[in-house]
C-alpha cells in the first residue's frame, strides 16, 4: 500500500507545474487552483493558469467574491470521559498564503481581501464596497460566526481604520480587535519595512492560532523574504467562543464602482494542530500581462518597407479623422496619465448631457454651471459643473486636489467622480442628487417646506460629513463654501454635502497657508478676511450661518420690507438676548417643531458663527451636541452682535468687503497669495 502511494505521489511530482492535495484530517496544500477542491461563489473565478480570481470589477460596476475550501473543518475538540475540560476548546491551526492586489489607477484600491474562518458559506445577503462582501448595514456584527483577517486598503472611518493600508483581526464585526499598517519587522535589524497592498507584488501571509496559549499571530512579508519571527499583530484571545463545531475556510473579496481592482491568491497551505505545509513557489501561477506583449525582435528586422508606408498611411488617416473631432478635443497633458480612471472625455460628457443643452440646466452658482446628464456606456445619472479657466498656473495642483477630493468615501459627502479639461473650461463630475439642492426647499414659497425631523438629520449629515473632511481623512479638507445651496439631497432626503471647486488641502500637523478669499457673503468669518487663511474654524463658521439658516429659512444677509438690510445672526442673537429665540423659527413649519432640538441647533449656531475664532467649538464638539452627548451651550452674556464684533476686529483694516444684494452667485474674491482655487474664478 504504502509503495502505491508513493507511486501515485512520484507521478503527480513528474507532470510539474501546479500541486493540489488535501487530507480528510484538516490539511491542505494548493499551488494554484485549478485542481483545488475548493467552492467559487458569485465573481470568483480560477483562470487557465490556476490563477484565483475573487473580483473582476470594472469602472462603474461592483463585485465581491468568495472561495471556500469544499469541506467544512472541525476546529473543536469536545471534552472526552478522560479528560478533565467540561467545554470546548479551539484547537490549534495554521495557514500560509500568497496574494497579490492589483489597483488599476496608481495604487488607490477599491477595498481589499480578507482570509475568513465562518460557520456559512452563504453571504447573499453580504454588501460589496466597504463591507467587504462580509456583513452589511444593518447586520454590521453578524449573526454568523466570522473570524477575518482584514488586508484593507481603503480607510473607513466608521469601522475605526487606522489607514488605507492595513492589517486588522476581525470577530464578528468589521471593527477590528487590533490593525497595524501593512508591513513587517526585520530578523536583522528589527526595523519595520512597510508594504504596500495594492502594488500588485505578490506578497506571504501566515495566519497562525495557538489552542493551548490562546495567542492568535498575523505575518506579513514579501515572497523574498523568510518568515520574520516577529508578527505584525499577536492578539490573545480564545476562540473556543468564536467557533463552530465545523467552519469553512476561505477568501472574501469587493470592489468599489470608481476604482478597477483585481484581488488574486496565488496559493494557499492549511493544516489543523500544526505548521502549514510549505508552498513552493516556483509551481505557483503568474499575474496577468499589464500592458501589450513585448514586441518580438524579428519585426523590427523583416519588416519591410511596404508595411511601414502602410503604417504611415493608417497614421496619417487616424490624424485627419482625430482633426475633424475638433469639436470634441481636450487638454490633455503627460502628466495627466495617472489620473486615468479619474478623467472623463469630452465626448462622453457631450453626449451624457445632450450637448449641454438648456433643459438638462440644473442651475447656475457662482463659478459655473450644473447640467444633469447620464453616461451612456454605464446608465450612470451624473451631474456636470463647467468652470471657465484661462489660465495654466496651478492647473496640475488643481487636478491633483480634484482626484484626491474624489478618493473620499463618506455617506454625507456629493460623490465627486472626476473631471475633464477641454480648452479654457474646466468640467468636474458629481453623482447626480435626485432631489436637488436645500436651498430650494428652504425658499421656494410654492413648494411643500422641510419637516422639523427632515432639517435635524440634514443638519447631523452636514455635520458629519465636516467632522471627517477636518479630523477623519488623510488630510485635512477646508470646503470654503457651506451653504444651503451646496448640501444636495439624495433619494431619502439626506443631505450630502457637495461642490468641491474650493475646497483646500493640507497634511495634518501642519499650517494653512495664505491664500485667496473665496466664498458666498455672509458666510465668510471675519478673520478670513483679515489673514487670508482658510482654516477648519473658518468653515465650522460658515457652518454656524447654514445653521441659522436651516432653521429660520432666512438667508444670511437679506433686505426687510423697508429696504434696510438685514444680518441672520444679528437678529437670531437679538431674540436670544430678549429670551424669545424660538420666534426665529421658519413659520413654514407652522409650529411644528421640536422645541428643545430647535434651541439646541439656534444656540450651536449662534456659538459657530462666534466672531472670535478660539471660541467656536470643534466639528467634533459639535456631533457631541447632536448625538445628545452634550446639552445645550450658554451663551456668554457678554456676547455682542457679529457686526459690532467684526468692526472691532477690522478696525483699521482696509476691508475689501462691500454690500451687496443677497443671491446664490454674491461671491467675494479678495486679493491675496497665489492659489489653484484662482482658477475658479476666471484668474
Amino acid at each position: 500500500m504504502m509503495s502505491m502511494l508513493a507511486l501515485v505521489l512520484v507521478l503527480l511530482l513528474s507532470l510539474g507545474g501546479e500541486v493540489a492535495w488535501a487530507q480528510e484530517d484538516g490539511q491542505f496544500s494548493y499551488q494554484g487552483f485549478s485542481r483545488a477542491n475548493v467552492t467559487l461563489e458569485d465573481s470568483a473565478t480560477v483562470m487557465p493558469n490556476g490563477l484565483l480570481s475573487l473580483t473582476n470589477s470594472t469602472y462603474q460596476t461592483e463585485s465581491k467574491g468568495y472561495v471556500f475550501h469544499h469541506t467544512p473543518i472541525s476546529f473543536l475538540t469536545r471534552p472526552t470521559a478522560t479528560t478533565t475540560n467540561t467545554t470546548a476548546v479551539a484547537r490549534s491551526f495554521s495557514t500560509s498564503f500568497v496574494f497579490a492586489i492589483d489597483a488599476g489607477f496608481g495604487g488607490l484600491s477599491s477595498y481589499g481581501l480578507a482570509f475568513v474562518v465562518s460557520s456559512t458559506t452563504d453571504f447573499s445577503t453580504a454588501s460589496s464596497g466597504k463591507y467587504m462582501g462580509l456583513l452589511n448595514a444593518t447586520n454590521s456584527t453578524g449573526s454568523d460566526r466570522i473570524l477575518a483577517i482584514e488586508l484593507d486598503t481603503v480607510m473607513n472611518p466608521e469601522f475605526g481604520d487606522i489607514n488605507s493600508n492595513h492589517v486588522g483581526i476581525d470577530v464578528n464585526s468589521l471593527i477590528s480587535l487590533q490593525a497595524k499598517p501593512a508591513g513587517y519587522y526585520s530578523d536583522n535589524d528589527g526595523a519595520f519595512r512597510n508594504l504596500s497592498l495594492s502594488s500588485r507584488t505578490p506578497m506571504l501571509a501566515w495566519v497562525d492560532y495557538d489552542g493551548q496559549a490562546k495567542q492568535l499571530n498575523v505575518t506579513l512579508a514579501p515572497m523574498q523574504v523568510t518568515k520574520p519571527k516577529t508578527p505584525l499583530l499577536s492578539e490573545a484571545i480564545d476562540l473556543s467562543n468564536v467557533m463552530a463545531d465545523t467552519m469553512y475556510v476561505g477568501f472574501a473579496s469587493s470592489a468599489g464602482i470608481i476604482l478597477t481592482t483585481r484581488h488574486y491568491v496565488l496559493g494557499w497551505s492549511f493544516s489543523l494542530d500544526g505548521p502549514a505545509p510549505p508552498l513552493d513557489f516556483s509551481k505557483l501561477p503568474t499575474l496577468p500581462r499589464v500592458g501589450p506583449k513585448p514586441r518580438s525582435k524579428v519585426f523590427d528586422v523583416v519588416l519591410p518597407l511596404a508595411t511601414a508606408l502602410l503604417v504611415a498611411a493608417v497614421l496619417a488617416a487616424i490624424f485627419f479623422f482625430l482633426w475633424r473631432q475638433h469639436r470634441f478635443a481636450e487638454v490633455q497633458e503627460d502628466w495627466e496619465d495617472e489620473f486615468g480612471p479619474h478623467r472623463f472625455t469630452y465626448k462622453d460628457l457631450f453626449l451624457a448631457t445632450n450637448g449641454f443643452k438648456e433643459k438638462n440646466l440644473l442651475g447656475i452658482g457662482g463659478f459655473g454651471r450644473v447640467y444633469k446628464g447620464v453616461l451612456p456606456a454605464t446608465n450612470l445619472e451624473i451631474a456636470v459643473k463647467r468652470v471657465s479657466h484661462d489660465s495654466k498656473q496651478g492647473v496640475r495642483e488643481f487636478v491633483a486636489e480634484v482626484v484626491s477630493i474624489g478618493r473620499m468615501r463618506h455617506r454625507n459627502l456629493a460623490q465627486l467622480l472626476g473631471y475633464c479639461r477641454r480648452k479654457g473650461e474646466l468640467l468636474l463630475v458629481y453623482d447626480y442628487m435626485v432631489n436637488g439642492s436645500l436651498d430650494k426647499y428652504l425658499y421656494n414659497r410654492n413648494g411643500m417646506a422641510l419637516h422639523w425631523h427632515e432639517r435635524y438629520r440634514i443638519i447631523k449629515g452636514v455635520a458629519s460629513s465636516l467632522l471627517y473632511l477636518h479630523e477623519e481623512w488623510e488630510q485635512i479638507v477646508i470646503h470654503r463654501d457651506i451653504k444651503a445651496s451646496n448640501v444636495l439631497l439624495d433619494s431619502q432626503m439626506n443631505g450630502r454635502l457637495g461642490d468641491f471647486g474650493l475646497a483646500r488641502l493640507y497634511d495634518h500637523g501642519t499650517v494653512a497657508k495664505t491664500t485667496h478669499v473665496v466664498g458666498t457673503m455672509g458666510y465668510l468669518a471675519p478673520e478670513l478676511v483679515r489673514t487670508g487663511k482658510a482654516t477648519p474654524l473658518t468653515d465650522v463658521f460658515a457652518f454656524g450661518i447654514f445653521l441659522l439658516e436651516v432653521t429660520c429659512g432666512h438667508r444670511p444677509i437679506s433686505i426687510d420690507e423697508n429696504n434696510n438690510q438685514v444680518v441672520l445672526v444679528d437678529w437670531v442673537l437679538e431674540h436670544h438676548h430678549n429670551d424669545s429665540v424660538l420666534d426665529v423659527v421658519d413659520r413654514k413649519l407652522l409650529g411644528n417643531f421640536n422645541r428643545e432640538e430647535a434651541t439646541l441647533i439656534l444656540k450651536l449656531g449662534l456659538l459657530c458663527s462666534h466672531p472670535l475664532p478660539n471660541t467656536r467649538p470643534s466639528m467634533r464638539k459639535v456631533m457631541q451636541y447632536l448625538d445628545g452627548g452634550q446639552s445645550a451651550p450658554d451663551l456668554s452674556p457678554t456676547y455682542m452682535s457679529y457686526s459690532t464684533m467684526t468692526m472691532m476686529q477690522n478696525e483699521g483694516f482696509d476691508s475689501y468687503i462691500s454690500t451687496c444684494p443677497p443671491s446664490e452667485t454674491s461671491i467675494l474674491t479678495v486679493s491675496g497669495e497665489s492659489s489653484v482655487s484662482a482658477l475658479l474664478d476666471g484668474r
